[in-house]
């Protein structure tokens, strides 16, 4: 019979599959700058065996490796090991398993190509990617961040760091992983001889900061080995208080890891303290925001009175006035404000 090596099924369809699936399923997350001759049929090989184990996630493939987050049913996750093992440019990678598993987390497998694992803006023929910062377990780093003089920095995205981050982390306002760098390195001008300490949620965007900041000329770069999710995991087991707070940002359905119950930031809508991620219900407008459970029901799940009468309307005129804003390039024109408590 022939396979096919891409999703057939729509989204009602896909959660029912899911959520009527009576085993368990446990998230991962794996990550490896590895050459790759040939990504295309890398990817159609990855998939075949991949659906084979019944594997849900979105991975990313390019010449320069891949960038993987997943779940599986927790009776193939031997066999997904043997598996990884048995291909070359995969053997032996760590696998960062997720603090919190949640069914629904991914309801389809996605293998894409891109030019890049992650959008990083950088020329890679100008520095040796390879040549990476200091790897640090997670009790180093953890022992590390109390240590006088030491810079912190978040390399995640606005929206990921305000609901949770290291104490006294540096924590970039910018929105993409592209605008970061520049920015890390104006704010790390005078800090070339200091101890840096860098982090984000599973690793991998480390990797190539740390080389572009040697690159830069900074000495003492140090990384979190397996980022948020691997410190959260070794501090519970070590029985010790977690020095992140708040919540990980994870890019799948969950949209948050609760680490500690500090709440770090409120409601875009009424103010009110609140860290529960969301995306507006209205298609067309989709915003991510923080948003309360209160204001989560007034709203039906939007991010305004604007995108609510939209929500309202019939599907098919929902679905006409998308595609005549589209054309139009016109979007909503409300603005959502970040809210830090403290801040």
């Amino acid at each position: 019979m022939k396979k096919f090596l891409f999703n057939r099924y729509d989204k009602d369809t896909l959660l029912k599959k899911v959520s009527t699936d009576p085993r368990e399923r446990r998230v991962i997350s794996f990550y490896r700058y590895v050459k790759i001759e040939d990504p295309v049929a890398f990817r159609d090989k990855l998939y075949d065996v991949f659906e084979d184990l019944g594997i849900l996630g979105r991975i990313y493939l390019a010449k320069e490796g891949i960038n993987a987050q997943f779940s599986i049913p927790v009776e193939n996750y031997e066999k997904l090991r043997a598996t990884v093992d048995s291909i070359e440019e995969l053997t032996k990678i760590y696998f960062n398993d997720a603090v919190e598993d949640k069914k629904e987390s991914f309801i389809k497998l996605a293998i894409k190509v891109r030019k890049k694992i992650v959008a990083d803006g950088l020329d890679d023929s100008k520095f040796d990617p390879s040549d990476v910062g200091t790897h640090l377990t997670p009790l180093e780093f953890h022992a590390a961040l109390a240590e006088p003089g030491v810079v912190v920095v978040d390399l995640r995205n606005n929206y990921e760091s305000e609901v949770g981050h290291f104490e006294n982390a540096i924590l970039p306002d910018v929105g993409t992983f592209r605008e970061e760098l520049p920015l890390v390195e104006g704010l790390l001008s005078d800090d070339k001889d200091k101890k840096i300490l860098l982090y984000c949620t599973g690793g991998i965007r480390c990797e190539k900061a740390s080389a572009y900041l040697k690159y830069k000329g900074y000495s003492k770069v140090h990384q979190l080995q397996g980022g948020i999710i691997n410190y959260a995991k070794a501090v519970q087991d070590a029985g010790i208080p977690s020095k992140f707070k708040g919540k990980n940002f994870v890019f799948d359905d969950r949209l948050g890891e609760r680490i500690t119950e500090d709440v770090l930031t409120v409601c875009y809508i009424c103010g009110k303290p609140s860290d529960r991620h969301t995306n507006c219900a209205n298609l067309g407008c989709h915003v991510l925001l923080v948003q309360c459970e209160d204001c989560a029901k007034d709203l039906l799940n939007c991010c305004s009175e604007e995108c609510k009468n939209i929500v309202l309307l019939p599907e098919e005129e929902q679905k006409l006035l998308r595609k005549e804003n589209r054309v139009n390039k016109k979007y909503p024109t409300h603005h959502l404000t970040r809210k830090l408590v403290g801040k």
